[in-house]
């Protein structure tokens, strides 16, 4: 892995609050292409899960990555955010190796992901959710809360998180139930939360774990909808879903793996018209 910036404490630096979110993405670096993977493989003793996969997801797009079961398409996305360190192969963030490093360390630097089981704190409320994600906090520090001159940047730093935190709520329409406990959520309104509380990051890339398992299709059009809002202010997402139909209708570019490589790569069109994707997963599907 080549030299890296030593990443910032959380603790260390003032969370941005008062931006939009389309500001905030155009503060991002203006990389043209995020996200490059290169000849990623992860084995797990004799079982190779990710087998060389390359390809690179350009600046504002909604891309998908799709294949069965067993594609690699969750141990990629692992690789990718630090759950699993490669066996090797490398992982390039705006330019910057991230390959090995800790998941905190890659969100620290705007790659954040979701999961396909929401992962909510279930005894805090939603506000409370919300309000834990910001890097940067001054008042992480206990030092910060009882220190002359500190103590004030801490309370004006909080009202701003939850100025944005209820800015976001509105977004994804969940705003009603900030007040509520998390664990109180449906499976549909954990999904909304989650994609909720990954934004308070400030994230320039969002890897998406089928943000739509589990969800009605109510919600499952209101998550679509916000999804393109997002990209259409500069955010970039990666979204790994098993509903074709929603792929094929909402991204640009789709990637598809087949025993842990990358099999082929192109719009609707170019995948609904390859014979090799066509006889190893869609069949009649599209």
């Amino acid at each position: 892995m080549s030299d890296a910036e030593t990443p910032t404490d959380p603790g260390d630096s003032t969370a941005e609050t008062s931006d939009s979110p389309a500001e905030r993405a155009a503060k991002h670096t203006p990389s043209s292409v995020p996200l490059q993977v290169r000849d990623l493989r992860k084995q797990f003793g004799g079982i190779v899960a990710v087998d060389g996969a390359s390809f690179e997801v350009e600046k504002g797009s909604l891309t998908g990555l799709i294949g069965p079961n067993g594609a690699g398409k969750s141990t990629t996305f692992n690789c990718i955010a630090g759950v699993h360190e490669p066996t090797s192969g490398s992982v390039y963030f705006n330019g910057e190796e991230i390959t090995g490093l800790e998941p905190y360390e890659i969100a620290n630097r705007g790659l954040v992901r979701t999961f396909q089981i929401a992962r909510e704190l279930s005894e805090m409320t939603v506000l409370e959710n919300m309000m834990l994600a910001p890097r940067g906090q001054v008042g992480e520090k206990l030092v910060h809360s009882v220190t002359p001159g500190l103590r004030d940047s801490v309370v004006e730093q909080e009202e701003d998180l939850r100025e944005r935190a209820w800015e976001t709520l509105e977004l994804f329409e969940i705003d009603h139930l900030a007040g509520e406990y998390a664990g109180n959520l449906s499976g549909g309104q954990r999904k909304l939360l989650e994609m909720a509380r990954a934004l308070m990051t400030d994230p320039e890339m969002v890897l998406l774990d089928e943000p739509l398992a589990g969800v009605n299709p109510t919600l499952e059009e209101k998550l679509l909808d916000r999804i393109h809002e997002l990209r259409e202010e500069g955010y970039t997402f990666l979204f790994v879903e098993h509903d074709m139909d929603v792929i094929m209708n909402n991204c640009e570019h789709i990637i598809v793996m087949h025993q842990g490589r990358v099999l082929a790569e192109g719009d609707a069109d170019d995948i609904r018209n390859n014979e090799q994707v066509i006889n190893a997963y869609l069949g009649d599907t599209v």
